[in-house]
């Protein structure tokens, strides 16, 4: 086995890196777009209760709004 040293002065030495996994993050957008619905729904409750502030609500929104553009850009990703 290499030392640290002898791999940071010959890295044509060490082994190759392995091909990256093929990875979709359609369904982590779809999900994470769902769960910053359900809190955008909850803060907006809270809201109409006056226990939560405005700004809750538009930081749920605008989550949803960025994982809603997230998951039209992982769908529009070639060979994926």
């Amino acid at each position: 086995m290499p030392t640290l040293l002898d791999v940071v002065l010959h890295p044509e030495r060490r082994k190759a890196s392995p091909e990256p996994v093929p990875v979709s993050l359609v369904p982590v957008f779809r999900y994470g777009v769902v769960v910053w619905l359900v809190a955008l729904v909850v803060t907006a409750v809270l809201r109409w209760s006056d226990l939560a502030s405005t700004t809750a609500v538009w930081v749920c929104f605008t989550g949803a709004l960025l994982g809603a553009a997230g998951y039209v850009w992982a769908r529009s990703r070639p060979g994926r």
